[in-house]
């Protein structure tokens, strides 16, 4: 890999990675691994409050980690892409090392 030189491509990698320094928000990006789930099912795998789930899921959709659609009444939320996946699986590998 060659050094990146250019400011605004740096800045968008770090962005990316604050998308990870969060507990709360890796164990959301950990649940939605292959799957779609509601605010109520994240608050309950998370055990935390659907306010706090809420606003981290804004943080995640900012961060353009997440995305969701609707299905009637519910918002559905999905990682936003196979890279999020990729991420998460490669920390877990390097934690576990």
């Amino acid at each position: 890999m060659h050094p990146i030189q250019d400011r605004q491509i740096i800045e968008q990698i770090a962005e990316l990675f604050k998308g990870f320094c969060d507990p709360t928000r890796v164990q959301i990006l950990s649940l939605l691994a292959g799957r779609e789930l509601c605010v109520t099912e994240i608050a309950e795998g998370t055990q935390v409050s659907q306010s706090a789930i809420s606003h981290q899921l804004r943080l995640l959709k900012q961060m353009q980690l997440i995305k969701f659609r609707r299905e009637g009444k519910n918002i559905l939320y999905s990682l936003a892409d196979d890279h999020v996946l990729t991420i998460l699986q490669m920390g877990l590998e390097h934690v576990l090392e």
